[in-house]
């Protein structure tokens, strides 16, 4: 690693971002190489990105989210996930 992506390191955790979503941030920027390590020790991870990515916005079936209004609403996605 070189010393401006250490100090880019370093910024990024300094914004206490979630480690899962690191990861998968990681991955969709990854190299073909770099990917396959992720993919080897974060398989899971790997995975559920992969669904996300297909899943109309991202969300998964009946999955809950959180508005702006701060009231939490149940959202119907009208698909099938396939794994």
């Amino acid at each position: 690693m070189s010393y401006h992506e250490y100090v880019w390191g370093r910024e990024i955790s300094a914004k206490d971002y979630p480690f899962y979503a690191l990861i998968q941030a990681a991955m969709r920027q990854a190299d073909t190489e770099n990917l396959e390590k992720l993919k080897s020790v974060f398989p899971e991870i790997f995975e559920e990105l992969q669904v996300r990515y297909n899943a109309p916005s991202g969300l998964l079936p009946e999955e809950v989210v959180e508005h702006e209004n701060s009231k939490e609403e149940e959202i119907e996605v009208d698909y099938e996930v396939e794994k």
